[in-house]
């Protein structure tokens, strides 16, 4: 499929109507960045063309609930800003925002709770910061005595 029929299917599989695909598709196509590229092949495009054209659909479904990775940090530093942006809005709104991430920096910025999770147990849940200092402090080196 073409950039523009993986936009539509895509839409269409998160629940969009194709009046609401057809009214928000400029909007998806303007936030991935990809214009230039609407009728090419999506087997053709790097894996950060595919992960920018993901998360564009993804937040212009204006979904209630986000569930993302940090698959948006593939692309150039200035997509990565502007979806950042794009996800503190969604939680200005009041939307709840799920975030997976081995990106201390990207969770610190974009979450106010965390729940680490050590081989699928908890170990510890709490505000951000209580929590990723735990987490560091947990990946220090334990002094070897002799």
């Amino acid at each position: 499929l073409t950039d523009r029929e993986n936009v539509i299917l895509n839409a269409s599989l998160l629940g969009l109507t194709r009046k609401q695909t057809r009214e928000r598709f400029d909007q998806i196509v303007e936030f991935s960045e990809l214009a230039g590229f609407l009728e090419e092949p999506l087997r053709t495009y790097s894996t950060g063309m595919v992960m920018r054209l993901a998360f564009s659909v993804a937040v212009n479904v204006d979904p209630d609930v986000l569930i993302v990775d940090e698959a948006f940090a593939v692309g150039d530093q200035a997509f990565q800003a502007k979806c950042i942006r794009k996800i503190l809005d969604f939680k200005q709104a009041g939307k709840t925002l799920l975030c997976v991430s081995h990106s201390t920096a990207i969770l610190e910025q974009v979450c106010g709770r965390a729940l680490w999770l050590d081989r699928g147990r908890t170990v510890m849940e709490g505000g951000i910061r209580e929590v990723l200092d735990a987490y560091r402090a947990g990946l220090r080196p334990q002094s070897v005595h002799a």
